[in-house]
């Protein structure tokens, strides 16, 4: 199958480079950059929650077991969700390209709401403690984030509207239109809430379920701001369900620290 290219550059930086969404051809099967950075995010998320499972007082075994089961049912609901609020009858009229993963189209809220259902269920059969287990998962999902969004760089998707800021990006997609990098933000947004997450982690600052309240927080409203540059949003009645997500969590983390008054020392001591 033919390779395509995107001439990216950023203007005011003076680079200028040449991507394209294909990474290798094999036989008639297109191997897309988009899905080899989720699986990069997805095995070193793994590799980190592995390494500190015993940290959170959870049974590696029985973690992998959820990790698969929550990864699945994940990829499948964040699909779900981007089809079911994807503007249009799109996927009406062209119902083969439902199962087009590998053509980006993945929404991250669907993904963490299947991921929470299938890693409950299997941690509720294998008697795990659901706030430990989330607390570790939110560091995952965070390394997952910040790494998967490169798959949008090379699909040269995910990005906002015109600016003049030095870093603007411009290609065919964006109409040689200096614009938002989005996807660069909400990565290196991920990245500093890991460090932050991390270094607390090892102080021990916090208690059951408050690191993930956290990823909760800091995730929802880095993507309030994200999103209000974003020119490809989902839209449900004129709103745009990313925020009205992200207002909802970031109410939840809230009304969690509320109930769980601070102490110095966590439970996982």
């Amino acid at each position: 199958m033919r390779k395509y290219f995107y001439n990216v550059s950023f203007p005011k930086l003076g680079i200028n480079i040449k991507i394209c969404p294909v990474a290798l051809t094999i036989g008639n099967i297109n191997i897309r950059w988009y899905g080899i950075f989720i699986a990069i995010g997805f095995f070193l998320a793994y590799m980190y929650v592995f390494f500190r499972a015993k940290d959170f007082k959870i049974d590696r075994d029985k973690l992998t077991d959820i990790i698969i089961a929550g990864g699945i049912l994940g990829i499948i609901c964040a699909r779900i969700y981007y089809i079911v609020f994807y503007p249009g009858d799109f996927y009406k009229t062209n119902p083969y390209k439902i199962f087009s993963i590998y053509e980006g189209g993945i929404a991250i809220y669907g993904g963490i709401i299947g991921g929470i259902l299938g890693g409950s269920i299997i941690a509720k059969l294998k008697k795990v403690e659901i706030l430990p287990l989330f607390d570790i998962t939110s560091f995952g999902l965070l390394i997952g984030q910040a790494i998967g969004r490169w798959g949008n760089f090379f699909n040269q998707e995910a990005f906002g509207g015109e600016t003049e800021l030095p870093w603007g990006m411009a290609s065919e997609a964006t109409k040689n239109i200096a614009v938002h990098p989005c996807f660069l933000y909400e990565s290196l947004w991920c990245t500093l809430g890991f460090l932050i997450l991390h270094i607390l982690s090892l102080n021990k600052r916090l208690k059951n379920g408050q690191y993930f309240a956290f990823y909760l927080f800091w995730y929802g409203v880095g993507r309030i701001y994200i999103e209000s540059l974003r020119t490809d949003s989902l839209i449900f009645m004129n709103w745009k369900i990313s925020q009205l997500v992200s207002l909802f969590l970031i109410f939840i983390a809230i009304l969690f620290f509320i109930l769980t008054k601070p102490r110095k020392k966590t439970s996982y001591n």
